[in-house]
């Protein structure tokens, strides 16, 4: 078995005038090597060991070669070995804790880092795990080659690793800002550059069905009034999926949905979605029960969604032939929401992440199973319901079908 070379660290040459004296205990301390002088000498050893360990980072982008890899590590290096070495006041030491230390370039390395771990398909967790390896690495070949520190080497380390976290803080926030940029891009190109000309299409299929019904010359033959028809249900719901991603992406971003509260009468919202519902399934019974004082402060649109998602998600999950029981009722101060169906039960596994994007339910109904959506209404539902400050839950089983119920307390702390 052929044994690897092993990698010698580089040893600082010393220069003195002094006669050459033999190592000693007692000249230990004259051989001792700073550490920025260490990272500077040692920069290529760091850098094979941070890269060995960045290669077992599994990101989007599996086309990395080594000279990305190493993308501007050594310039991060240079700047740890400039900070440490560079003089600094009890006042800057404190401004460098705080992340406001004055920056000598735009962007710094630590940017530009981000910017390309990013691009590179790292997530954060990734690119600060880097930052700990490249810490890890410096202190293990270093101490190796000091053994035993005193009140200097104790400094430098101080000094060293505040350039490391103020190095892992610009990252951060540099990742951080590019992230919420590509956010607010998403959103803009959903909400106007593809919901503006859905809207156009739905429009000019609404037209066409109304010129139709009260124009006789250009009335419309029963294929026509067909296709017609079906482009305006498929863009409305292109549309609702646009809404539905809107809402998600700022609750996953940490925006949540914008609820705006005003009195309203949650028993009448419930008539107006039932209603609704019933004629988009025609063939279906909704039940509607109201009981009791149902009115408080709520967002109506938002109310209006809960409803919408939850008699959707029972129509979708339920048996053909059987009702869907909506129920508002009165508890004092809050106002419950209730809608139950009978269908094949939500297994237990399932009920615990029922709420979470992007969940798939899968229901086998013989051969030809239901088609199911990415569970964006659940999490959208729930989330409307958390920013009113109340609660949600839901319980399956084969002999009480499924109930989804909701708390909305009447008066928002």
């Amino acid at each position: 078995m052929v044994k690897s070379p092993k990698v010698q660290l580089a040893k600082p040459v010393l220069v003195s005038h002094q006669p050459k004296k033999e190592r000693s205990e007692t000249s230990s301390e004259d051989d001792k090597i700073r550490l920025a002088d260490f990272i500077h000498e040692n920069t290529n050893h760091i850098v094979q060991e941070w890269e060995a360990f960045a290669r077992t980072l599994k990101a989007t982008n599996n086309h990395m070669t080594p000279l990305a890899l190493r993308d501007h590590i050594y310039e991060l290096l240079a700047f740890i070995v400039s900070d440490i070495q560079s003089p600094q006041t009890r006042q800057e030491q404190i401004q460098k804790s705080q992340g406001e230390k004055a920056r000598t370039s735009t962007p710094t390395a630590a940017e530009t880092h981000a910017a390309l771990r990013l691009a590179g398909g790292f997530d954060i967790d990734q690119m600060v795990s880097e930052y700990r390896a490249l810490r890890a690495s410096v202190i293990k070949l270093w101490s190796k080659a000091n053994p035993i520190m005193n009140s200097t080497d104790i400094l430098d380390l101080t000094r060293f690793n505040e350039s490391v976290d103020q190095e892992l803080a610009e990252s951060v926030s540099h990742y951080t800002e590019k992230v919420n940029y590509s956010k607010d891009l998403f959103m803009g190109i959903l909400s106007h550059d593809l919901a503006t000309p859905l809207n156009v299409i739905a429009m000019s299929a609404q037209l066409m069905l109304n010129i139709g019904a009260l124009n006789k010359q250009q009335m419309l033959d029963n294929r026509q009034t067909m296709l017609v028809t079906q482009i305006r249900e498929s863009t409305s719901r292109i549309t609702k999926i646009i809404t539905d991603l809107l809402d998600v992406t700022r609750a996953r971003f940490g925006a949540g949905l914008p609820v705006v509260l005003a009195p309203m009468d949650m028993g009448l919202v419930a008539q107006q979605l039932v209603d609704e519902m019933r004629v988009a399934h025609p063939t279906r019974t909704i039940l509607l029960e109201v009981l009791g004082d149902t009115k408080g402060d709520w967002d109506k649109a938002r109310i209006g969604q809960v409803f919408s998602n939850l008699i959707g998600n029972a129509v979708q999950y339920s048996f053909k032939d059987s009702p869907i029981d909506v129920a508002v009722k009165d508890n004092a101060e809050e106002v419950v929401l209730s809608v139950h169906n009978q269908g094949i039960p939500v297994p237990a596994e399932k009920l615990k992440t029922i709420f979470d994007a992007l969940s798939r339910a899968s229901i086998d109904q013989g051969d030809h199973p239901v088609a199911v959506n990415l569970g964006l209404g659940l999490y959208i539902t729930n989330d409307i319901v958390v920013s009113h400050g109340g609660t949600i839950d839901v319980t399956s089983s084969e002999k009480d079908g499924t109930t989804f119920t909701a708390k909305f307390p009447r008066v928002v702390s």
